[in-house]
């Protein structure tokens, strides 16, 4: 069939829409993406920050370019759950997250946030994560509004190396 429309594929987002790879139950361990990840090789676990507590990671299914999440190693699934200890870093990390964003990437806002049990839209909701998504002015065009397609205009690994390298100079 032909038409006059462009496509663009994202073949990579099936396993998300698909549910694959998404944890059986919220407990800890393999199934756990968050658990797993500070253990993987950089280019698949995409961690660019490891804290005592908390570590950053870019999210794998980005909402917009550069959104990262920031989470405790301890399998935890609510905020109050936290200890202090926990909380001030996983905050610190935030900060600093903004802060590296802004520099790398000239960000004019930001979506900071967690989404708390599976009923408030948590993918995984087993393991706390707060989400960093960085905002630019006209960054909301067609594409998602009428295409149902975010473009994301960096491949994943480089934009963790990205972040790392700014991570290590703040």
């Amino acid at each position: 069939m032909t038409d006059s429309w462009d496509r663009l594929y994202t073949p990579h987002r099936m396993v998300y829409l698909r549910g694959e790879g998404k944890p059986e139950n919220h407990d800890a361990g393999e199934q756990c993406p968050f658990c797993r990840a500070p253990g993987l090789p950089v280019d698949e676990g995409l961690v660019f920050a490891r804290g005592e507590l908390v570590y950053g990671v870019l999210n794998l299914y980005p909402y917009n370019s550069g959104h990262l999440m920031i989470c405790p190693y301890r399998h935890v699934a609510d905020y109050p759950d936290l200890t202090p200890a926990e909380v001030a870093e996983l905050g610190a990390f935030t900060q600093k997250a903004m802060r590296v964003v802004r520099d790398v990437s000239g960000a004019h806002g930001f979506n900071v946030g967690m989404n708390q049990g599976a009923i408030s839209g948590a993918g995984i909701a087993g393991h706390l994560h707060q989400h960093v998504v960085p905002r630019w002015g006209g960054d909301s065009n067609f594409m998602p509004v009428i295409g149902g397609t975010k473009v994301i205009p960096q491949l994943l690994n480089d934009t963790r190396d990205l972040l790392a390298e700014a991570w290590e100079r703040q």
